[in-house]
């Protein structure tokens, strides 16, 4: 509660109805220097090598469906080229309109990510949502 003074011989101090908002500012400043030393702390670009996995990997489907983009941006299904505006339906072709096959996608280091993620987007549109990446096993390093 804040106190205003008026000048004159009137002793009765008259309420103010203004909010003190100093214990407010306070709090907000108090976490501003938390959230400023916090957040560089957040974000760690260390390198870190990490061991080789022990884990057994995931027992393979029976049929796994590939999909497969060469460096010369051609797609790949299976073994057949497929152009990029059926790949919609030679997916429901392959796996029998099953739209939670998983597909194991897979690219050339030489591919530019903006195609493959235009790949990506025309699975997504497609309704196949369970993608798995394909990369290639490295030995761990002693």
């Amino acid at each position: 509660m804040g106190l205003h003074l008026k000048e004159g011989a009137d002793d009765d101090l008259a309420e103010n109805h203004e909010i003190n908002v100093t214990p407010f500012i306070d709090v907000m400043l108090v976490l501003l220097i938390i959230f400023m030393v916090a957040a560089p702390l957040a974000t760690v670009d260390i390198k870190v090598d990490l061991p080789a996995s022990t884990a057994k990997p995931a027992p393979r489907p029976e049929k796994p469906v590939f999909l497969s983009v060469k460096a010369d941006q051609r797609l790949y299904l299976g073994d057949d080229e497929v152009k990029p505006e059926t790949l919609g339906a030679a997916l429901d072709a392959k796996t029998q309109g099953k739209k939670d096959t998983t597909i194991f996608f897979q690219a050339d280091k030489g591919v530019d990510y903006g195609d493959l993620m235009s790949v990506m987007d025309k699975l997504r549109s497609a309704g196949y949502l369970k993608v798995g990446l394909v990369g290639l096993e490295t030995a761990a390093k002693k």
